[in-house]
């Protein structure tokens, strides 16, 4: 039984001095800042009633040239849309270490509270302010869930859109072969306009070959009247037009 309340005893003076530890730890690192619980508490309430009243007065413009300020601002305005109504601050939370501290201030809303987070460097220069909605359980379900569905319906689209794209490649061929046959019918008009004039000269010789073979018959014919064995000693000669004026002297 000693034993037990030795072990125990131990154990809960192990605690405090860890305990003791840590806060000289927090203490020392503080001191080694240069800033102490208190006075970083005012300094967030400073920070945070300066953001409450340029966001309030619309001076967001005129702080655009500080990247710091102008994501605390634009933080600030999307978180409020569920928060609501700011109503008051409720407690703050103060760490420190060399690197620097953190500032979280706890503040109650009509709809949601937040945690507005400050971060301050090793030379105390402001780094950056956050500002961090508070979601139920539930809420937080919700969200993943719609995530989840929006997630899903993104992929299905695409794949619905690819489907989509695949099908189309049967009309490709057609419409190649589409293409193809108009070129097809652009090259054989050309062919069919220089094989026209092929078929007129052959139309003349059919015509010019008719023409001998009636002058055969007839030169044949006259020959037949004139007692002639053949056509051999029948010669054509072209009919020349008599001069009437020697013709009228004549008489």
């Amino acid at each position: 039984m000693k034993k037990r309340l030795l072990v125990l005893g131990m154990a809960i003076i192990c605690i405090f001095g860890m305990t003791a530890c840590g806060k000289a730890a927090d203490e020392s690192a503080a001191n080694t800042l240069g800033i102490t619980e208190e006075g970083a508490i005012n300094y967030a309430d400073q920070v945070l009633d300066s953001v409450r009243t340029i966001v309030d007065q619309n001076m967001q413009e005129q702080y655009a040239g500080d990247a710091v300020v102008s994501a605390a601002l634009t933080s600030w305005t999307s978180a409020m849309e569920d928060i609501g109504e700011f109503k008051s601050i409720t407690d703050h939370e103060v760490i420190t270490d060399k690197d620097g501290a953190t500032i979280n201030v706890m503040i109650e809303g009509t709809d949601h509270n937040a945690v507005v987070e400050i971060l301050l460097d090793s030379e105390l220069t402001l780094t950056g302010i956050t500002t961090n909605v508070q979601y139920s359980f539930g809420e937080l379900m919700e969200k993943a869930a719609l995530n989840t569905i929006l997630g899903m319906g993104t992929v299905f689209v695409v794949l619905i859109l690819i489907s989509l794209l695949i099908s189309c490649f049967v009309f490709i061929p057609k419409i190649q072969a589409a293409f193809s046959g108009k070129k097809d019918e652009d090259t054989a008009e050309p062919e069919a306009a220089v094989a026209a004039p092929v078929s007129t000269a052959a139309a003349v010789t059919e015509d010019l070959t008719d023409d001998y073979e009636l002058v055969a018959v007839i030169a044949a014919a006259i020959a037949a009247s004139e007692g002639a064995a053949s056509t051999d000693g029948f010669v054509v000669r072209s009919i020349r037009r008599a001069n009437t004026s020697k013709w009228k002297a004549n008489y």
